[in-house]
């Protein structure tokens, strides 16, 4: 094997974060990937890699090895599929995780275009409400939803998202309205995560304001709090394109809508390794081409029901 494929298969053991990983997204046994990489450090003559039961830690070494090489594997990745681009499909597997309601509310509707589409590609969907490391699970591309933290994926805003702080009109009644973000502290919140203790963001003159609120419910996913709201448990803080259909039946009302924070993006992301794949182009086109209109916003959804109409509306913010 020639020195461009072994750090090939650097690059990839060290995105995947273990051998046998790598040997999958390559194709290859655990025990090949291994050998050659025993190979690669004994022709460079220094550890690249720690190995320990657990996981695999880069040595200083190792880090910089990394850096050249994934940066060169890269280049020549990108060479091939621009000579070869005019005549090439995407194909192959692809690995995207996504966030569980945004995918089974938006994006399953979605997915059997693009397979229909790229005939030669296999798709592996995971939707998880957990961060997801990218790189150290090996995943080509994912989707991800509000503001992105710092760090070196590749990113590309595919539509706007709204957040909508919102309750059920019976909850309204019992509790009363609050009319400032502060007041939440005295309400039953519907924290989104996984601690029940969490901080909201609005806007209040002009500035970001984060306020502590708490719940006796808290979830890592947004339909479970939607369906809590809608049955008079709490407030929830959500973005639109999960509750703008209960807010447009009536289910749902809007509260704090006057210090709704700035609206947000969702996002296609990938690792730089990863840039120079047709497929992954393939699918961050058309995720972005299908959402490029806000996905179920309220003020396009569904007709008040049969039980909201006639039943006033003082008092509820619309």
């Amino acid at each position: 094997m020639n020195q461009l494929e072994d750090m090939r298969l650097f690059v990839q053991t060290v995105d995947s974060g273990n051998f046998t990983a790598a040997a999958d997204k390559l194709g290859l046994s655990k025990q090949f990937v291994s050998k050659r990489l025993i190979a690669l450090e004994a022709r460079l003559g220094v550890r690249l890699l720690v190995r320990t039961t657990r996981a695999l830690r880069m040595t200083e070494a190792g880090q910089s090895y990394y850096e050249q090489a994934s940066r060169l594997v890269q280049e020549v990745d990108g060479l091939e599929q621009a000579i070869s681009r005019h005549n090439e499909a995407p194909r192959g597997r692809l690995r995207v995780s996504a966030p569980m309601t945004f995918g089974t509310m938006h994006l399953s509707a979605a997915i059997p275009r693009f397979l229909s589409a790229y005939p030669d590609v296999m798709l592996e969907l995971d939707l998880n409400d957990r961060t997801v490391d990218l790189v150290a699970e090996g995943y080509d591309v994912g989707i991800r939803i509000g503001v992105l933290p710092d760090s070196s994926l590749i990113a590309t805003r595919v539509t706007m998202m709204e957040m909508a702080t919102c309750c059920s009109p019976d909850y309204l009644r019992r509790r009363g309205r609050p009319l400032k973000p502060d007041d939440l502290r005295q309400h039953e919140c519907l924290p989104y995560g996984h601690k029940r203790h969490v901080e909201w963001s609005f806007e209040v003159q002009g500035k970001r304001k984060l306020v502590a609120v708490n719940g006796r419910l808290c979830s890592n996913n947004g339909e479970i709090l939607r369906d809590a709201a809608c049955a008079g448990i709490g407030i929830a803080h959500l973005p639109t394109f999960i509750v703008g259909d209960a807010i447009a039946r009536g289910d749902l009302v809007k509260v704090l809508g006057e210090f709704r924070p700035p609206i947000a993006g969702v996002h296609v992301v990938y690792p730089g390794h990863r840039q120079a794949s047709i497929a992954v182009r393939a699918f961050a086109d058309f995720v972005r081409s299908t959402f490029a209109t806000p996905p179920r916003q309220e003020a396009s959804a569904a007709k008040p029901s049969s039980r909201q109409r006639g039943r006033g509306t003082a008092g509820i913010d619309r």
